[in-house]
């Protein structure tokens, strides 16, 4: 797509802070965070909304198994106390089309998370 600012920062014609790439994906820090960590995961071919990307299954499922790793990565995973309660956590979010809160139309993963008090921002 000749005006979509995601296939611009995945041919690195717009800068960003990379935090993972390889021939599929590409993950970067948002440039208007909602919280402490806030990164986006975009395939590198373009997708408009998650119905287009939806004959892709593997591509999704790649894109969601990256978020655990990014999550822990940026120290925001699920881990346990002693008692075995989980803490910290994030959220895994893609919002598609209009009333689903998209603003950018490429497909694109959030993985939102760290301290508190961003819950509810997104």
């Amino acid at each position: 797509m000749e005006n979509c600012i995601f296939c611009k920062i995945a041919e690195k014609k717009i800068p960003s802070t990379t935090v993972y790439e390889d021939d599929e994906l590409l993950a970067f820090k948002d440039i208007n965070p909602h919280a402490p960590v806030h990164l986006l995961v975009i395939p590198k071919k373009h997708y408009s909304t998650l119905q287009d990307a939806a004959a892709a299954p593997d591509l999704l499922g790649k894109m969601l198994a990256l978020a655990p790793r990014l999550a822990e990565e940026f120290g925001c995973s699920v881990s346990y106390d002693a008692d075995g309660a989980p803490t910290r956590g994030y959220k895994a979010l893609i919002n598609s089309g209009p009333d689903g809160g998209q603003e950018v139309y490429h497909l694109h993963l959030h993985v939102v998370g760290g301290p508190q008090p961003w819950r509810g921002k997104r």
